[in-house]
């Protein structure tokens, strides 16, 4: 199955675009971009140069995703979020010199498998996504998201836990420290501030 590239969108020559991925209208992924199969890039999304992007990702109309971001499989980005890659930003050096980009070190937003980033949040690079964590809309994520946690506001913090399905977990009657996912039945553990499946 062959990728799907819409005429207005612009693909770099170099990029690597996977089997079965489509690239909507006014997208633009940038040189040496690494695309895996079956992913959705919406309209006008940004992919920059370099960006590491795993299979079946989506990436929503208007996401920004900056280098040197790396999204693992199953990933989803809602539409307008921002992957910002600059810890320090300017426009101009200390003497008033426009910046160029051998000019600062770019920092990277690093999205684990399965994780979902909501509509306008902004990602604050350096940061890491957990495991199938979910960011709400609108968040403002500055510090590390563990697996699992549910993160809302700004900044964003944990609020609860979330489940593979992505349904809000339970805490299950009569068991310290046991979640339930009210979708699929599945059962996890917290310890230490993290939380674990059951095998």
């Amino acid at each position: 199955m062959s990728s799907r590239i819409q005429p207005t969108a612009q693909v770099d020559e170099t990029a690597t675009i996977g089997d079965g991925t489509t690239v909507w209208d006014l997208a633009q992924i940038r040189e040496d971009a690494r695309l895996g199969s079956g992913c959705i890039v919406g309209r006008g999304a940004y992919v920059g140069p370099g960006v590491r992007i795993g299979d079946n990702v989506k990436l929503q109309n208007y996401a920004l995703v900056y280098e040197p971001a790396v999204l693992a499989d199953g990933v989803f980005v809602g539409p307008a979020a921002v992957f910002t890659n600059d810890h320090f930003p300017r426009s101009v050096d200390p003497e008033g010199r426009l910046k160029r980009g051998g000019d600062w070190e770019a920092v990277a937003v690093v999205v684990a498998e399965g994780a979902s980033i909501g509509a306008r949040s902004v990602c604050v690079a350096p940061v890491h996504i957990g495991r199938w964590a979910l960011v709400a809309a609108g968040a403002v994520v500055t510090r590390d998201v563990p697996d699992f946690a549910l993160v809302a506001g700004v900044p964003a913090r944990r609020i609860g836990w979330v489940g593979r399905a992505g349904v809000r977990l339970a805490a299950r009657d009569g068991e310290s420290g046991v979640w339930e996912c009210p979708e699929t039945g599945e059962l996890y553990d917290e310890k230490d501030g993290e939380l674990v499946e059951r095998a």
